[in-house]
């Protein structure tokens, strides 16, 4: 077969591969969303979501007074009852955007036998809960690009049909935009895409000085290379072919370049002060979702947990 017919071959293999994952996904999507509310209803009752003091008419706590603080800011009917000075408190009412990404690219479709999910699915059942979450906690979410923030009970109902019609090319990095100060951005993806990619994503998503998270997906095969003897590799994205004569020959190479990618993505998120962490899907989606939610809020308090990591990490 000539060149140009051979590459020709692949790409409709991977067009049709594609096609394939997209059907696939609408009829597992029931099944996510079930498992997305069950997770989110076992984590729920012990959380208290994300309130905070500032501009509101609604009473939120009681806190010592501190030196220096104006006199007319003490409450002197909670002050005569100690021997205290108090600050009344009260809770801040305007909702909070938080932007989700989950990839759902074809390379997210991968799953060995040690997994628990695929990649995509593992990211679509954390991003369902954490939408439940953040709404129960008084949030907005939204897609960029997909689906405007809303902090309707109904989220992942609204969040799963937006997916199911959304007939444009499912790109691994979310679209450029620039969300508020105050918004907050969750992408979660295998982030195997260039680094020119990732930062330039960075970039946008942090020009007005939002925070957020990068969430890195992998299989455990991704991590180990559990590979040996004669090989084919096929890019799921590109159509790409390479065989490995011995592929246990690679493994050393491989772990060391991924080390390497992950450390040039972490250099990156510490310059904006934002988070960035792996998770395997041998490891459950509960433990991924306490991670982003308390972390989350431990960055309203003004503390990043950008050395928590949630599974194995190179």
């Amino acid at each position: 077969m000539a060149g140009d017919d051979k590459h020709t071959a692949r790409e409709i293999i991977a067009v049709r591969r594609a096609d394939g994952e997209s059907r696939t996904l609408a009829a597992s999507l029931p099944r996510l969303v079930l498992e997305a509310r069950r997770i989110a209803a076992n984590v729920i009752h012990g959380l208290h979501g994300r309130r905070r003091a500032g501009t509101g008419e609604s009473f939120w706590q009681y806190r010592r007074f501190n030196s220096g603080e104006p006199s007319q800011n003490v409450d002197w009917r909670r002050s005569a009852r100690d021997d205290h000075l108090y600050v009344r408190e009260q809770e801040w009412e305007a909702a909070h955007t938080v932007w989700l990404w989950p990839d759902r690219s074809p390379s997210m479709a991968f799953a060995s036998s040690q997994a628990r999910d695929s990649k995509l699915e593992r990211g679509l059942i954390v991003t369902f809960a954490l939408a439940e979450l953040l709404v129960a906690g008084g949030e907005r979410v939204g897609i960029p690009g997909l689906m405007n923030p809303t902090a309707s009970r109904s989220v992942i109902d609204k969040m799963a049909q937006a997916m199911l019609h959304d007939d444009a090319t499912r790109l691994s990095l979310p679209p450029s935009f620039v969300p508020s100060a105050l918004a907050e951005t969750v992408v979660l993806s295998d982030f195997w895409s260039p680094m020119p990619e990732i930062r330039n994503m960075l970039a946008g998503l942090s020009a007005s000085g939002a925070h957020g998270a990068l969430i890195q997906i992998v299989d455990p095969a991704e991590e180990s290379f559990p590979y040996s003897g004669r090989v084919e590799f096929v890019e799921p994205e590109g159509g790409g072919m390479i065989t490995a004569g011995r592929a246990e020959r690679w493994a050393t190479d491989y772990v060391a370049r991924v080390a390497l990618h992950r450390d040039e993505i972490r250099a990156e998120t510490d310059k904006l002060d934002w988070l960035f962490s792996t998770h395997t899907t041998s490891r459950s989606a509960a433990e991924l979702l306490l991670f982003l939610h308390s972390g989350m809020m431990v960055s309203k308090s003004g503390a990043r947990a950008s050395t928590v990591k949630v599974g194995r990490t190179a």
